[in-house]
């Protein structure tokens, strides 16, 4: 699934957030331990040393920061047009 396809399945969703909830997403951080574990996989996809199941959990990870930054976008996009 192309960014912009998970862009626009996720529009709606980002309407489901009040104020509140937008800005508590806009500021979610991801821990450091899974920032590490996301850097020490991507040193070791970039090396090409990757086995099959740290290849699905970098996969899973980038996946899931992905969702996290458009729902971020878009609740950053919403809180603007809040007065």
């Amino acid at each position: 699934m192309g960014a912009a396809t998970l862009d626009d399945l996720l529009d709606p969703l980002s309407k489901y957030l009040d104020a509140e909830s937008a800005r508590r997403l806009v500021d979610l951080r991801v821990s450091e331990p899974v920032q590490s574990r996301i850097a020490e996989l991507a040193q070791r996809a970039s090396e090409g040393q990757l086995s099959p199941d740290e290849r699905n959990d970098y996969e899973a990870l980038v996946n899931a920061e992905d969702l996290i930054s458009i729902l971020q976008h878009k609740a950053q996009q919403d809180l603007s047009l809040v007065p």
